[in-house]
């Protein structure tokens, strides 16, 4: 398998160091906007098993633009790449998409083509949903017999194929999915310094959060709507979770059958706080404005600003402590008896970073599109169209996230 990387930031790192001690591709390149983070991504891969210091011949680094689909199609066909891997954030997934396309490559990602609420009832009715903009073109890819797998990361991705193993093997009728996300990372030396892209994190909280029930379909509420507290496993503990917009509710129902699914993020009084405090004053936005300066005026994102003024969440591993936890809970019923169970993932940041230099969150996301480019590589997994991993068999993807030395939990509580 021949792979171009688009987006080298911290997720993008981490899926080449995850990489780099698997064997089932032969050329790797890097590429991102910045020349130089494309090149320090190589640079940290540890190549050779004696480990001295040499480069992986198998990554190259390169320069693209991921907005520019014409230049994307290029540097695949230059490369002879047999799939394009998305690490970049939600902005650019259709041209990122649209590239893949056209150079007949397959496609990944781990966030979806972005929604746009309801013109006029934002907290009741789906406007343009996550993912809509690619269902809409499944039939093109279908047509050419090329796979985009999307929603591949850890939420959403190995939450979806969590629910789709519950499906499979653990229940006979299902009354809700939910998925729920909780850590309890510090990072030291700062009062709000977000783990994950904080670009990415504005979208989902702040707009309106979508749920699914069987009799009504996919319908939407308020931000930080529905609170509970959710206890999590390995020492995590209860941490007050909330509906935040996420792709697994639109992705699940397309493939499992289930009463109703939800997403729910354990976000904290104090971040809920300075996401509201940053939509009060516009901070969200991400149409530019005219802000002047020492070269005249400039047309800059707010969003955009937010992000220059936190840290880079790659960076912050050092910083960082404790433990960060996926996955999807599940109720129903199995040979007629009640059952609820939690399956999930758990990765400590100490881990993380003394094995692979990578933070619990990013790392935590890069795994999976690894795991899944090895299921495709090696004809596991297989298909056309546009695909979440719901549509796969949820197995080998578990068997091999055990064998790339991440194993997954479940819970039984009733």
């Amino acid at each position: 398998m021949r792979i171009l990387l688009v987006g080298a930031g911290g997720v993008g790192t981490a899926v080449t160091r995850i990489a780099a001690r698997r064997s089932f591709f032969e050329h790797f390149v890097v590429a991102d906007y910045d020349p130089a983070r494309a090149e320090a991504a190589v640079a940290a891969v540890a190549a050779l098993s004696d480990g001295d210091g040499t480069t992986d011949p198998r990554f190259v680094a390169t320069r693209v633009d991921a907005a520019d689909r014409d230049a994307v199609r290029a540097l695949l066909t230059e490369h002879r790449c047999d799939v394009l891997l998305n690490a970049t954030d939600p902005r650019f997934v259709l041209p990122l998409f649209d590239a893949a396309l056209a150079a007949g490559a397959g496609y990944l990602d781990m966030a979806m083509s972005l929604s746009h609420p309801h013109p006029d009832r934002p907290y009741e009715e789906c406007g343009e949903k996550l993912g809509d903009a690619q269902f809409a073109r499944a039939g093109e890819w279908e047509k050419a017999g090329a796979l985009a797998l999307v929603g591949i990361g850890v939420e959403p991705g190995l939450s979806d194929v969590f629910a789709r193993y519950a499906a499979d093997e653990l229940f006979d009728e299902i009354d809700e999915i939910g998925i729920r996300d909780g850590a309890n990372l510090t990072v030291e030396g700062y009062d709000f310094a977000p783990s994950f892209s904080i670009w990415t994190t504005i979208e989902e909280c702040l707009n309106p959060p979508v749920v699914y029930e069987r009799d009504r379909g996919w319908f939407t509420t308020a931000p930080f709507s529905e609170p509970e507290v959710f206890d999590f496993p390995e020492g995590i503990g209860p941490v007050e979770c909330v509906n935040v917009e996420h792709e697994e509710v639109l992705l699940v129902p397309r493939w499992v059958d289930a009463k109703r699914v939800t997403f729910k993020y354990g976000l904290g009084d104090d971040f809920i706080s300075k996401l509201k405090t940053l939509h009060e004053l516009g901070l969200d936005r991400t149409e530019p404005l005219i802000v002047p300066s020492d070269r005249g005026p400039a047309a800059v994102s707010p969003r955009d600003v937010v992000a220059a003024a936190l840290p880079d969440p790659a960076t912050l591993g050092d910083r960082m402590r404790g433990k960060t936890c996926a996955g999807t809970w599940v109720t129903g019923t199995k040979n007629g008896a009640r059952r609820e169970v939690y399956l999930y993932h758990v990765v400590d940041n100490e881990w993380s970073m003394r094995e692979y230099g990578s933070q619990a969150v990013v790392w935590q996301t890069a795994i999976n599109p690894v795991v899944a480019l090895e299921l495709l590589a090696t004809g596991v997994w297989s298909g056309a169209g546009v695909l979440g991993p719901e549509a796969f068999a949820p197995r080998p993807f578990l068997d091999l996230l055990v064998d790339y030395g991440s194993p997954w939990g479940i819970r039984e509580t009733a």
